[in-house]
């Protein structure tokens, strides 16, 4: 199975930023906690360009602390801080609003040392569909002013919205590139719901993904376990592969229904009720 998704919504929003992109002071990329490599958009710098950045990196709540902390670690390494957040809730924006306030500040006294007067910061936030950039946005502004939901493609126009005196915020659609090379990135898209479910077959995305954390566990179980699937299905993934865990667990639970088993693995994962889980592991 070959995953490629790019809607004709997002290739019309991609044309749209890159016409504000020139009016952008400050780009606040937003990546998902459980795969922050794989939702790395590859023109994210030649978007960014000579502008201030800020990482954000969502859903830190579907990961495990000791993970949160590995990653930390990994991206100060590369040189960069990564500010995590849990935008539903709130957890975490306060340091991403100092960081856009700093960058105004920054910009302002360029301005006011070649003899302009000051002006509001322009920020856009930018990342993969469903990786929570329009609850960063309502938690920024203090108040929900944009449609957010738990699937992709929700925001379908860019919009400017005035979060104070100090910030204008450009509000834009999911971006995803035009193709996806590394199918493996591409299956954990899926699995995360951060593409359009029509691009996939449930049933192959649910079983690559118990493959997937099965080896991961393996690799380190200090920052992943899989028990919470034995404890949910009562079935331990560790005696088969994915594909056989799925029909066992669809021949013991839903009358041999594997795509309805399908279906509710990959919603108890992105629901959290498997536990806290990552796909990708800091690189060495």
């Amino acid at each position: 199975m070959k995953i490629q998704w790019y809607p004709g919504h997002i290739a019309k929003a991609e044309r749209a930023l890159k016409e504000q992109l020139k009016r952008v002071d400050v780009v606040l990329e937003v990546r998902d906690a459980r795969i922050p490599l794989a939702t790395y958009h590859p023109q994210m710098p030649s978007w960014v360009g000579g502008k201030a950045r800020v990482l954000v990196i969502n859903r830190m709540d579907m990961i495990t602390p000791r993970a949160i902390e590995a990653w930390e670690t990994w991206f100060d390494t590369q040189g960069e801080t990564a500010y995590f957040t849990n935008a539903e809730h709130g957890h975490g924006v306060d340091a991403v609003a100092d960081a856009v306030q700093d960058a105004g500040v920054q910009l302002n006294k360029r301005r006011f040392d070649r003899g302009m007067l000051p002006r509001p910061v322009r920020a856009v936030v930018i990342g993969f569909p469903n990786v929570g950039k329009s609850a960063l946005i309502n938690r920024l502004l203090g108040r929900r002013v944009v449609d957010s939901a738990r699937r992709a493609g929700v925001t379908r126009s860019l919009r400017w919205i005035r979060i104070s005196d100090e910030i204008e915020l450009l509000d834009a659609p999911g971006v995803i590139p035009t193709r996806i090379n590394n199918q493996e990135n591409a299956l954990k898209l899926a699995i995360c719901e951060d593409i359009g479910e029509a691009a996939y077959d449930n049933q192959v995305v649910a079983a690559a993904m118990v493959d997937l954390l099965l080896k991961l566990e393996a690799a380190d179980d200090n920052l992943i376990s899989i028990s919470g699937f034995k404890s949910r299905y009562k079935l331990d993934p560790a005696s088969s592969n994915g594909e056989g865990y799925l029909h066992e667990v669809a021949k013991d639970r839903y009358k041999g229904d594997v795509e309805r088993t399908a279906r509710q693995l990959l919603n108890d994962f992105r629901t959290g009720v498997l536990g806290k889980l990552t796909l990708e592991l800091p690189p060495p």
